[in-house]
C-alpha cells in the first residue's frame, strides 16, 4: 500500500469548498493505505469563513486534515503543502486546486501509472479558463523552451501526482515565496529526465467565487516568472561550474 496527500490550497473559496472536499475526500478514502493517506487542504488567510468551513468538515471527516497560514499567494501555499506532506512521510503528494475546475473522476489513471512514474502530470489540451489563461501558458512554455530546453505542453496544470521522495530532491531549489513552483517543479522533471508522463485531463470554468488572478496579477507575475527563471538557470549554471572544477582537481 501507498499513503496518499492530496493537497489543495484555497483562498476565499467559501462557496466552493465543500463541494470540494466531498468530491476528493472519497479518492483518499479509496486510497486510504490503513488511514495513512489525507486530504490536506491549506488555508491562504481568507478572508471569507473558509477556514471555519474546513473545520466543520473535518470534525466528520478524519482523513480531511484543515492547515490554516497567512495569506502568501497560491505557489507559496502550494510549497507549504507540500513541505507539510514531506514532513508526514507521504508516499505520494497529488496537487489540485479549490476551484471546481478539475475532476476527480481523473484520478485512478494517474494512480495506476504510478509503479511506471515518479511523476504524472495533466495537460490541458482543452482550457475552459478562458484564451487569455491559454495564452499565458503558452508563453510560459516558450519561455521554458528558451531558457531551460525544456519542451512541454503544459508547465503548470494543477493535476499531478508525485512521488514525495522526488518533490524532496527538488523543493530546496525553491525559496518558500516562490509564485510558479509547479513549473519549476516540471522544468526539473524533464530537464534531469526523470520519469515523468504527462496525461491529457479537462479543465472546466470556475465553478463559483471570484478569481483572485486577473490580468494586472497574470502579468506582475509573468514579468517576475521571468526573472525567476533567469536566476534559477544562473544559479544552476553556477552549481555545475563549480562541480566541474571540483572535480578537475580532484582528479589532478
Amino acid at each position: 500500500m501507498s499513503s496518499l496527500y492530496i493537497v489543495i490550497p484555497a483562498y476565499n473559496e467559501s462557496e466552493n469548498i465543500e463541494k470540494t472536499i466531498d468530491q476528493w475526500y472519497p479518492v483518499v478514502e479509496r486510497h486510504n493505505d490503513e488511514g495513512n493517506s489525507r486530504l490536506v487542504i491549506i488555508n491562504d488567510g481568507s478572508k471569507d469563513n473558509t477556514y471555519e468551513l474546513l473545520q466543520k468538515c473535518a470534525a466528520t471527516r478524519p482523513l480531511l486534515v484543515p492547515l490554516d497560514k497567512p495569506n502568501g499567494g497560491h505557489g507559496p501555499t502550494v510549497l507549504y503543502g507540500y513541505r507539510y506532506a514531506i514532513r508526514q512521510k507521504a508516499d505520494y503528494i497529488f496537487q489540485t486546486d479549490s476551484d471546481g475546475q478539475t475532476n476527480p473522476d481523473e484520478f485512478e489513471p494517474f494512480w495506476n501509472q504510478r509503479g511506471r512514474y515518479d511523476a504524472i502530470i495533466g495537460s490541458r489540451a482543452v482550457r475552459g479558463d478562458g484564451k487569455s489563461r491559454k495564452f499565458v501558458e503558452n508563453v510560459v512554455c516558450f519561455l521554458l523552451r528558451m531558457i531551460f530546453g525544456v519542451k512541454v505542453s503544459d508547465a503548470n496544470a494543477p493535476y499531478r501526482l508525485m512521488k514525495s521522495s522526488l518533490v524532496a530532491k527538488y523543493i530546496d531549489k525553491l525559496p518558500e515565496d516562490f509564485n510558479i513552483p509547479n513549473i519549476m517543479f516540471t522544468t526539473y522533471f524533464v530537464h534531469y529526465k526523470e520519469k515523468v508522463q504527462f496525461i491529457d485531463i479537462t479543465f472546466k470554468p470556475r465553478q463559483g467565487g471570484t478569481n483572485s488572478i486577473n490580468v494586472k496579477k497574470i502579468v506582475k507575475i509573468g514579468w517576475k516568472a521571468v526573472k525567476d527563471f533567469y536566476k534559477l538557470e544562473k544559479d544552476q549554471l553556477t552549481k555545475s561550474q563549480l562541480y566541474k572544477r571540483a572535480d578537475k582537481s580532484y582528479s589532478t
